[in-house]
């Protein structure tokens, strides 16, 4: 592996599965992914950890699977987190420029003023996103260095979550033995995938429907200034398939990703589907359109939240470039209409971009999330170039370095003529 190339590693723990994605990060900043693995997820609800044994298992898999592909050990991930306890608002800090011009130290002064807010016991921060600076009145500065002036102001969207929900989200990835570099809200890891500059500029809101919960991020002026968490989402669907039609979750699960639709003026009546029963009655049949009487009312219940949402938080007038939907559960038939019908505004369906490399695979908004986490840890890369993250490259290392602390050992005893063939057994042993 050429020393200029960076590997970073994402690791998306969603409530319907587990993605391992592991990046390449080339010398003019592309990322060419050479490894991927999934897994499905148990021991996860609404986006938070309720069996840790279980989510410690689908991680390794997952990330085995991910290893076996790009040749490589993973020892560190970025993490993605969601769940209904994150929280979120707007803070702004206020200090003096020393020496009358902005110098590094200036930015990390106002930031840590713009912190400095009530916080829950049981709440930490996740995030300080910069939304913009303001310089002696002067407003809408995004990179204030090196400019001059008396007073520096900063305008800080904060995220926070739950102290244990985070806690146990790390200690499941490091009982895989792996280490956090961080951790990442899941919308802001979307928005990097799935959102154009132009988008962030005009207005947009991206409502990411995965399997436990539906992640909410609203950009103004090129900046985040909302984020929500709804817990309704994918599952709540496949609960209401199951408990309506009288099957099991499974089937249910197979009945939604096969032929359901959001809107139900657009299902056939024609179309027949069988529907297994519990236990051993015989299966039975249902048309198209009924299984859609069933979906619609639960699709148009959660973009009635999504819209009290917007409205709650003010931006509804602002978001001129209108819904961009994504997730899993955004990928069902008529989802992309009912939105258009209750929002009334443009919407589309996004598929995450900005990455080479497994495209017919990744081209799916079920990755958004998990390419997003790559694209987030790029950004944030530490500057030096050679310095490996996410990765060993190989295992030949880790090998020589066992056979190296085994051989210090026995010279430490005292020298005999049993010590090489000790060597030699450990090999045989181990080899």
């Amino acid at each position: 592996m050429e020393q200029h190339n960076n590997m970073i590693v994402a690791l998306d723990i969603g409530t319907s599965k587990v993605v391992a994605l592991v990046g390449e990060v080339g010398s003019d900043g592309t990322i060419e992914v050479v490894g991927i693995g999934s897994h499905p997820s148990r021991g996860m609800k609404k986006g938070v950890v309720i069996n840790i044994e279980s989510t410690v298992l689908s991680i390794q898999r997952a990330v085995e699977e991910a290893e076996l592909m790009a040749g490589c050990k993973i020892h560190s991930v970025t993490v993605g987190i969601a769940g209904s306890h994150i929280n979120s608002m707007n803070s702004h800090g206020i200090v003096a420029i020393h020496d009358r011009e902005v110098v590094e130290q200036d930015l990390d002064r106002v930031i840590d003023a713009a912190r400095a807010v009530a916080i829950p016991a049981d709440q930490k921060i996740l995030h300080i996103l910069p939304q913009e600076y303001v310089i002696d009145n002067e407003e809408g500065i995004k990179e204030p260095l090196g400019m001059s002036g008396v007073r520096l102001e900063a305008k800080v969207h904060l995220v926070t979550c739950a102290v244990n929900a985070a806690q146990n989200i790390e200690k499941c990835v490091q009982r895989c033995g792996l280490e956090v570099d961080s951790m990442v809200l899941e919308q802001v890891a979307s928005s990097y995938a799935v959102l154009t500059d132009d988008e962030k500029e005009l207005g947009v809101c991206m409502v990411d429907i995965g399997g436990g919960t539906t992640d909410i991020a609203i950009f103004t002026g090129g900046s985040i200034r909302h984020t929500a968490v709804i817990p309704i989402a994918g599952d709540q669907v496949t609960s209401d398939i199951a408990m309506a039609l009288r099957t099991p979750t499974a089937h249910a699960e197979e009945l939604k990703v096969k032929y359901a639709c959001a809107l139900a003026q657009l299902a056939s009546t024609e179309d027949i589907v069988k529907v297994p029963s519990i236990g051993d009655r015989p299966p039975r049949d249902l048309s198209c359109q009924a299984l859609a009487e069933v979906v619609e009312p639960r699709y148009d219940e959660l973009f009635s939240l999504v819209q009290a949402e917007l409205r709650r938080s003010g931006f509804e007038d602002l978001v001129a470039a209108g819904i961009v939907l994504t997730g899993g559960t955004a990928r069902m038939e008529g989802a992309v209409d009912l939105a258009e019908e209750i929002f009334h505004m443009p919407v589309r369906l996004a598929k995450p971009q900005g990455v080479k490399g497994l495209e017919d695979i990744l081209h799916s908004s079920i990755y958004a999330t998990s390419v997003g986490l790559l694209l987030f840890a790029e950004k944030e890369l530490p500057a030096n170039g050679g310095k490996q993250r996410g990765i060993r490259p190989s295992t030949q290392s880790k090998v020589r370095q066992r056979v190296r602390s085994k051989i210090g050992q026995l010279q430490q005893k005292p020298a005999g003529p049993s010590a090489l063939s000790k060597i030699k057994g450990w090999f045989q042993d181990n080899f």
